[in-house]
């Protein structure tokens, strides 16, 4: 089902909610009519087989229509519904308690102290163990034992409590393995996004009655600060798990220091914040009350527990479950979390962006510097540790070396040398199918299933990285970021203030900068993927001139692979946008080749709030000059075309009041055309107008921009005089064109200078529609689906970009897309119906400019 509508949260909310109310009722109706009717007197002989009819008894293998006697079914029959009571009736008791005990926490004020206390003596216990290490460390203890001495030294204490909690034994089943009640699981895109959802919910009629979670990464919700300062997204998350497992094992590390000899080491670190008791307590509060993702993080500092591992607890028994849709969509991360899908609502909001998410999300691109690192990092690992490695370790390890070793090769270098020095002979792109890549690298007689198993469970890239630490980089990297994969990436960027941006100066920001992980981290998820089916994935062997410039990237081409598990196991799937259009590429790439049928997918969508007489489209042809309007690769460099683009800006600046947004293909052609207007005097003309504005590409500089051109057209609606505003020049696909509301003044009119078609010259987007031509059906005559891919990717940033005005009831704009093609009735139909259907087409750009004089001094004047 899709939805496509604006201000669709709280409709979603609601909606939702009142399904879950209105089902868990007659759930609970029906559970009340059958334990009534397995209470009956009449059936109380349950453990007794039925006697069979006399008919029966005359004649007992006379069969029925199954093949089985009368008697024989009635018995099934009545088996089944007993054990459907008995399964009904623990699950009532199981609800019972879990209402109890949360009825309990919130009245209870003894219940919260007696929690308060036990942390209070927990911090007491580690402060003075701390300060007994400290102790030791600084050698204010006994001296080094003597040989035989060390027998007598009193084992490290182990509280009855902690081993009850660590084994597992005696820990009521229902805390393991709780009933999952049937819930809606919401997912967005980005943190900001989450957290507005569940302010919504807060302040929703079912804010008090919900049992909400919220959930995300261990970046964003861990608070040991010794696991959070290592930066890197991987590496928390491989410390985090080397403490639970260290938690579970408590052994003491015994190292041979001379024949004869044993030193006991310390025992492993472990995570004061996973307790559980504590777990427990917080899983309970997490349920309590609606709560996002920082309240959640913050509840689990004061009450000294993992909030991570918490709100996983409070999954099962959650109505309603509010996570980033990329933890839902990768099966791993699903499973780690404790997702189970089956018989569940899922509602995906901001959904425009759901395949290129799912594609994203499984390619992996590792550079040739990164190859290297990790070959070199390894092998004197190994030479330093090899004597004390065992023989399977070993040879695994020469396994990866020899992968590392040959993944080099075929992009033409040379593992011994540096990877900034190498040049390659040979530059450009290719494109393999798994199979021939592993073929053409000499390395299809490696188990890469048995490689990446053993990297998962022997955690070899922390232990490298912990060598690393150690003994300093035995390789120094290149200038270049390193590359994460789609995943690891997303993770990264859930952290509110974690953006993509450029690292900043050495000077400014190298120790805030978070530490690179291991390189072999980023591999290890190389070849992951390269473990998946071959037809739906390609690598792509990139070139370019040095080695460390070059790399290798998987591609994965059809996504409904990962897409299908989750419908197929849903109950329902609700794909929510307030700029879905257009619609073709979610029924065709997704739902299609996920195996939906046609008739299960329902199309819903609504109009705007706004009147129909608040917005303005406009298609215009040509400009003032009568230039044709067509921003083509090979036309919109012209020196023509940019002054004709000039001079329609100036135009609509003398008659729009407030803010124009201009919205341009890419960062480089709006820097070109900024440096030819500056050149020929149009800059000056329109700064006599409007204030310029330029979109940074540092994303830590966007919210300074926007506060300083806010401020801009504030003083000149309270100013007057010649300046009217402000002009903002950005970029489609940029920091501006999504998740930014230009609304009221902010936005009176939006331009969107030509198509911004993708580059036909990128080889992942030939190998895209080269697939999609020969796996997607098309009648005779039919557009072929890779050129209908092109076109809804345009279409898909254009709405996007457009979109960013307007936005509430009482809201007005323009919207002018300066490009003759927009005409054509295919790309119009691709538009949003609220906009497409008010759409007026101008051949010249009188008329145009006469029916935006028009409208923005009516609207000017009415408001």
């Amino acid at each position: 089902m899709k939805i496509l509508c604006r201000g669709k949260s709280l409709s979603l909310i609601c909606g939702a909610l009142s399904w879950l109310r209105d089902f868990e009722q007659k759930k609970q109706e029906e559970e009340k009519r059958l334990l009534e009717a397995g209470a009956d007197p009449l059936n109380d002989g349950k453990d007794q087989a039925p006697c069979p009819p006399p008919s029966c008894q005359q004649s007992p293998g006379s069969p029925r229509g199954t093949g089985e006697p009368d008697w024989v079914t009635q018995f099934v029959q009545k088996k089944e519904e007993r054990d459907l009571v008995d399964r009904l009736k623990e699950g009532q008791v199981r609800r019972k308690k879990r209402e109890e005990r949360l009825r309990q926490i919130r009245h209870n004020a003894s219940l919260k102290f007696a929690a308060k206390r036990m942390r209070q003596e927990d911090e007491e216990t580690e402060r003075l163990l701390r300060l007994s290490r400290e102790m030791l460390a600084a050698g204010t203890g006994p001296e080094q034992l003597a040989w035989g001495e060390d027998e007598l030294v009193l084992a490290e204490y182990e509280s009855d409590e902690e081993k009850v909690s660590a084994s597992g034994v005696d820990v009521d089943e229902e805390d393991l393995e709780e009933e999952h009640v049937t819930k809606i699981y919401y997912c967005s895109r980005t943190h900001s996004q989450l957290a507005q959802f569940v302010h919504e919910v807060q302040k929703s009629p079912f804010g008090k009655d919900t049992r909400l979670v919220s959930l995300g990464s261990r970046q964003n919700l861990c608070v040991n600060e010794d696991v959070r300062k290592l930066g890197s997204v991987q590496l928390i998350n491989d410390r985090c798990v080397e403490l639970q497992r260290s938690k579970h094992e408590k052994k003491s590390v015994v190292e041979e220091e001379k024949p004869g000899r044993r030193r006991r080491l310390e025992p492993r670190a472990t995570c004061p914040f996973y307790s559980h008791e504590q777990l427990q307590l917080l899983r309970d509060e997490v349920l309590l009350e609606v709560k996002d993702i920082e309240q959640l993080a913050a509840l689990g500092k004061e009450a000294r527990a993992c909030p991570y591992y918490g709100s996983r607890l409070a999954i099962p028994a959650a109505q309603l479950v509010v996570l980033p849709y990329q933890i839902l969509l990768h099966a791993a991360a699903r499973q780690a979390a404790g997702i189970r899908l089956q018989g569940q609502v899922v509602v995906i909001d901001e959904a425009h962006n759901l395949i290129d998410t799912i594609t994203s999300i499984h390619s992996v691109e590792v550079s040739g510097s990164q190859l290297c690192q990790a070959h070199s990092q390894l092998l004197q690992y190994t030479e330093r540790y090899g004597k004390r490695l065992k023989a399977k370790n070993l040879m695994y390890i020469k396994q990866i070396l020899y992968v590392l070793e040959k993944f080099v090769t075929v992009l033409g270098g040379n593992v011994k040398q540096s990877p900034n020095t190498q040049s390659l002979s040979q530059a450009g792109t290719e494109l393999k199918t798994v199979s021939d890549f592993l073929f053409q690298s000499q390395i299809d007689n490696i188990n890469l299933f048995k490689v990446k198993r053993y990297c998962e469970k022997s955690m070899v890239s922390r232990k490298l990285f912990g060598f690393t630490e150690r003994y300093g980089a035995v390789l120094a990297p290149s200038r270049e970021q390193p590359k994460l994969s789609g995943f690891q990436h997303f993770l990264q960027s859930l952290q509110p203030g974690v953006t993509a941006a450029p690292a900043a100066p050495a000077e400014e920001g190298e120790d805030k900068a978070p530490r690179p992980a291991s390189p072999l981290m980023h591999i290890e998820g190389f070849l992951a993927a390269l473990t998946t089916a071959n037809q739906d994935g390609r690598v792509i062997l990139s070139r370019q001139g040095s080695l460390s410039q070059s790399s290798l990237k998987f591609l994965l081409l059809n996504p409904a692979v990962h897409f299908a598990q989750v419908v197929k196991e849903c109950r329902a799937v609700v794909l929510a946008g307030g700029t879905m259009q257009p619609v073709s590429d979610f029924r065709e790439q997704l739902l299609a080749c996920a195996g939906v049928e046609a008739e299960r997918v329902v199309e819903f969508s609504c109009g705007h709030v706004i009147p129909a007489d608040n917005i303005l489209p406009l298609v215009i042809c040509s400009g003032p000059s009568n230039q044709q309007l067509e921003f083509t690769y090979q036309k919109r460099e012209l020196p023509q075309m940019m002054d004709e683009t000039g001079r329609i800006l100036c135009n609509l600046c003398n008659v729009v009041p407030g803010g124009v947004v201009c919205f341009f293909p890419s960062y480089a052609y709006q820097r070109q055309v900024h440096t030819h207007w500056d050149k020929s005097g149009l800059l000056a003309r329109l700064a006599v107008r409007k204030k310029i504005f330029q979109e940074p590409q540092r994303v830590n500089q966007v919210e300074q921009v926007l506060l300083e051109y806010s401020r801009c057209i504030q003083h000149c609606g309270q100013a007057g005089g010649m300046v009217t505003g402000a002009l903002m020049f950005s970029v489609v696909g940029g920091k501006m064109s999504e998740g930014i509301n230009f609304s009221d003044n902010l936005g009176r009119c939006v331009v969107m200078v030509g198509m911004p078609f993708p580059s036909i010259r990128s080889a992942e987007l030939q190998e895209k529609m080269a697939y999609l031509d020969q796996t997607l059906p098309r009648a005779p005559g039919q557009v072929p689906p890779g050129k209908v891919l092109v076109e809804n990717l345009c279409m898909k940033a254009v709405n996007q970009s457009i979109g960013r005005a307007i936005r509430h009831q009482k809201d007005f704009a323009s919207i002018v897309l300066l490009d003759q093609r927009y005409a054509r009735p295919p790309i119009l139909a691709k538009l949003p119906a609220w906009i497409r259907d008010r759409v007026q087409v101008k051949a010249t750009f009188g008329p145009a400019f006469a029916a935006l004089r028009k409208f923005h001094r009516e609207k000017s004047g009415s408001s």
